[in-house]
C-alpha cells in the first residue's frame, strides 16, 4: 500500500459527503438541518468519552502513576494559553472567511451572462457566519480526533490505512450531514485534511515508532477533550474555542515524557 493513500481516501470521502449533502441540503427545511448538526453533536460527545477514557490506559498509569489526569489537566491549559497568545481561532476563522470570498468571486465569475458580465454578489452576514462555521467546524472535527493522528502515523509507518479508512467513512458521513447544514464551507475543510493527516504522515515515515504508548494514551485522552469542545459547539451551548486548544495536542507527549523522567 502506498503510504498517503490513506489521507487521499480522506480527501476524497469528505468531498464526496460534502457534494451529496450540498444536494441533500437544498431540499431539507432548516429544522432538519438543525436536527442533523444537534445528532453530530451529540455522537461527537460520546466519541470524546471514549477517546478521553484513554487516561485510564494501563500503559499510561504504569508510566506516570496516578499523574495521568494532571498531565491532560497540564496539556489543556498549557496548549489553550500557548494558543490563545497566537490566536490560532482567529487565524483560522480569518482563513475560513478568505477562503469564502474567493469562492463567491469564482461563483460569480462562473455565473455571469453571455457577454461576461458577472452580477456582484455580496454575501450576506448569515450566509459568511455559515460557511466560515462550516469550515471551521469541519475542519477541527475532521483533524483533532485521535484517529488523525494515530491513523497517519501508522500510514506513514507503513502499517496500513485500517485506521483512517475508518475514519474515512465517518468523515464521509459528518461531512453530508455537515456541508446539508453549514453549505460549501464544508468541503474545503478537505484541505486541512491533506495538509494535518499528510503532515503525520510524513512524520511518521521520517521518524519511526517515536511515541511510546503511554504517550499515546495521553495524546489521546487530551484529543477526547478537545473533541467534547466541539460537541459543545455543535449543540450550540458555548462557543468553546477549541482552535485555541490545538497546540495541546503537542505539549501532551512532551510533558507525559517529563513526569516519566522525573520518577
Amino acid at each position: 500500500m502506498i503510504r498517503g493513500a490513506g489521507t487521499l481516501l480522506n480527501v476524497a470521502t469528505v468531498l464526496l459527503g460534502s457534494g451529496l449533502g450540498l444536494a441533500l441540503g437544498q431540499r431539507l427545511p432548516r429544522r432538519t438541518r438543525e436536527v442533523v448538526t444537534d445528532s453530530l453533536g451529540l455522537v461527537t460527545l460520546l466519541v470524546a468519552a471514549v477517546s478521553a477514557a484513554a487516561v485510564l490506559d494501563p500503559q499510561l498509569r504504569s508510566a506516570v502513576g496516578s499523574a495521568g489526569v494532571l498531565i491532560v489537566l497540564g496539556s489543556v491549559l498549557v496548549g489553550s494559553i500557548t494558543g490563545s497568545l497566537l490566536h490560532i481561532e482567529q487565524r483560522l476563522e480569518t482563513l475560513g472567511e478568505v477562503l469564502q470570498r474567493r469562492f463567491t468571486r469564482a461563483r460569480a465569475t462562473s455565473g455571469g451572462d453571455s457577454e461576461g458580465t458577472s452580477p456582484a454578489i455580496e454575501p450576506d452576514h448569515e450566509a459568511r457566519e455559515r460557511f466560515v462555521q462550516g469550515f471551521l467546524t469541519a475542519s477541527l472535527v475532521f483533524c483533532v480526533g485521535p484517529l488523525t493522528i494515530l491513523g497517519s502515523l501508522d500510514d506513514g509507518l507503513g502499517r496500513g490505512i485500517d485506521l483512517l479508512a475508518l475514519k474515512s467513512t465517518l468523515d464521509g458521513f459528518a461531512a453530508m450531514a455537515f456541508a446539508s447544514a453549514f453549505g460549501p464551507g464544508v468541503a474545503l475543510s478537505a484541505a486541512s485534511v491533506a495538509v494535518v493527516q499528510g503532515g503525520f504522515t510524513l512524520l511518521g515515515w521520517a521518524l519511526g515508532d517515536v511515541l511510546p504508548p503511554a504517550h499515546i494514551s495521553a495524546l489521546t485522552a487530551t484529543g477526547g477533550l478537545l473533541l467534547a469542545g466541539i460537541g459543545v459547539r455543535l449543540l450550540r451551548l458555548r462557543e468553546v474555542p477549541v482552535g485555541d486548544m490545538l497546540p495541546a495536542l503537542l505539549v501532551a507527549p512532551l510533558l507525559t515524557q517529563l513526569v516519566v523522567l522525573l520518577r
